[in-house]
């Protein structure tokens, strides 16, 4: 359990600690961004590769302890998480969004707040954050807790570090951005900064996702050993 704990700690403060600090800016002063990027991203693979394996080894560990349980319901409620995670996570990644890396320039195109980015402007992070928390609620044992409660931490956490980041670099171009779109899902629809045009998004993006979410569910007994489904 201690390896796991360590592997989620360093790829948790490597993103919040490195990426999202003034650290950032003084390390692309000094090798530029383009290595500071190849770097940044080996470290981030390479973290993530040893969090998987550590996660794997801890569930059958024999200090895994079974901290909750839950029933059919919560694999319902599960369900449905998943499927707005997927609906999050497919369109955030493929929608040209500032808060994403090196696509700041998104901000100069008069049209840059559409689709999903009316309803946040961290579609993937939240999408993450639901996936995080959708498992958390039917995997309640200490491994669980540790690998699915830090990834679940970084998400949220890292929507505010990366508004932050994105302020030092870009300045007054971010604060209207920023002050149009929300970083709480649906928050600036609500206080009627911005308008839910679906149409916006992209029938394709929610039609992969809907696609990637079938598939998941489909593999995920032999994948991962455990059913997605009530049983």
């Amino acid at each position: 359990m201690s390896n796991l704990l360590a592997a989620t700690a360093a790829f948790v403060l490597l993103h919040l600690l490195v990426s999202g600090t003034r650290a950032r800016d003084a390390l692309t002063g000094a090798i530029g961004e383009g290595p500071y990027m190849g770097l940044f991203s080996l470290a981030s693979i390479a973290c993530l590769i040893w969090l998987g394996f550590a996660f794997g080894a801890a569930r059958s560990a024999a200090g895994n302890s079974v901290i909750w349980s839950t029933g059919n319901i919560a694999k319902d409620i599960q369900l449905v998480l998943q499927l707005l995670a997927f609906l999050l996570v497919v369109p955030g990644l493929t929608t040209p969004n500032p808060t994403s890396v090196r696509q700041q320039g998104v901000l100069e195109k008069p049209d840059a707040i559409r689709g999903m980015l009316r309803i946040t402007r961290h579609p993937f992070l939240w999408g993450v954050a639901i996936w995080s928390a959708g498992h958390l609620l039917v995997t309640g044992d200490t491994a669980a807790l540790i690998f699915f409660g830090g990834l679940l931490f970084l998400a949220l956490f890292g929507t505010a570090s990366i508004d932050a980041k994105r302020k030092r670099v870009l300045g007054p171009a971010w604060d209207a951005f920023a002050a149009r779109t929300s970083n709480i899902p649906f928050a600036a629809i609500l206080g009627r900064r911005q308008k839910l045009a679906l149409g916006e998004i992209g029938w394709w993006r929610i039609a992969l996702a809907l696609v990637l979410y079938a598939a998941v569910i489909a593999v995920h007994s032999r994948a991962f050993g455990v059913s997605p489904l009530p049983s």
